[in-house]
């Protein structure tokens, strides 16, 4: 019987700590005789050859090293295993006394693997030849490519004045945007700095992207959600010296007046294999406390 084969993955700062080296020396005493792991190592030491040699990526840490292996997997099709050793864990949904109870039921293929969409975002600088009615043009020289799991944001950075900016959706003026900035989101992303910006939570198999300014100085505009399909550019009018475009908060590059910023549909997916005793709902219940009802207090009986 052919054994499932695994990349191992770890936060250096929790792995470092004995009890994140504990744990995943707990699962690789484990995994003998269950599975063959290729290989343990960092997200930028791991070669596409080793991702091809895979059936699954185990990854011991927060939401946050999820995310950044995730980007990394985008074009591999290697599912994610998520162990929790950070605080929130959304999207580490297992513990590793969960993931041993079920690791037979997820390698067999018995699990659920749930296909989540993703953005890629470009910025192209040295300027553009810019058309009156709607910003067309010849796009200027490609200065930056990521893939992005959460969201794709425009900060406005030092000196910290607002800055304003201009949103086109598939080559239609959508909306000016006076802010500290803007959030483009996936759906998985919708339940972080989307959230936090007063944007709506998508399910996360859902397949969308939401716009969502930051402070915006104005009373009306609120978020869109939009075809996952869509082409959505963004035109600095005015910036500051500091303004930033991040990937979900983790990969950055300083974006200037004559930028131009494409969030498009990635390519590839993120695959996460989702813990059986937890539904996308509870999830939001637990780690957000979603819905939960107010803490009434009790009647004083008096004499």
């Amino acid at each position: 019987m052919k054994l499932p084969r695994l990349v191992i993955f770890g936060d250096p700062e929790k792995v470092s700590r004995r009890a994140g080296s504990e744990v995943i020396e707990e699962f690789t005493d484990f995994a003998k005789g269950k599975a063959e792991i290729v290989a343990s190592c960092g997200v930028e030491n791991c070669t596409p050859d080793i991702l091809k040699k895979c059936d699954f990526a185990v990854v011991f840490g927060g939401d946050g090293t999820i995310i950044s292996v995730a980007r990394s997997l985008s074009q591999s099709n290697v599912p994610v295993i998520g162990v929790n050793l950070g605080k929130l864990g959304f999207l580490a949904e297992f513990s590793i006394g969960e993931l041993k109870e079920f690791f037979q039921r997820i390698t067999s293929g018995k699990a659920l693997i749930e296909k989540r969409m993703m953005l890629g975002c470009r910025i192209f600088g040295d300027g553009r030849e810019r058309d009156s009615k709607c910003d067309k043009g010849r796009l200027g020289t490609q200065k930056f490519c990521s893939a992005a799991i959460n969201d794709v944001f425009i900060t406005a950075g030092p000196p910290f004045r607002t800055v304003e900016l201009k949103i086109s959706v598939d080559g239609q003026p959508l909306a000016g945007c006076i802010s500290d900035g803007l959030v483009i989101s996936t759906p998985t992303g919708s339940t972080a700095y989307n959230l936090s910006a007063g944007g709506p939570i998508l399910s996360g198999r859902m397949e969308a992207m939401v716009i969502t300014p930051i402070c915006p100085h104005s009373l009306s505009f609120r978020p869109i959600v939009i075809n996952a399909d869509s082409k959505v550019e963004v035109f600095g009018v005015r910036v500051n010296k500091g303004t930033t475009v991040s990937i979900d908060g983790q990969v950055s590059c300083r974006m200037s007046i004559d930028d131009v910023v494409r969030v498009e549909r990635h390519k590839g997916d993120f695959l996460v294999v989702n813990n059986p005793l937890r539904t996308q709902w509870d999830t939001l219940a637990t780690k957000l406390s979603w819905a939960e009802r107010p803490k009434y207090s009790r009647s004083v009986k008096r004499e």
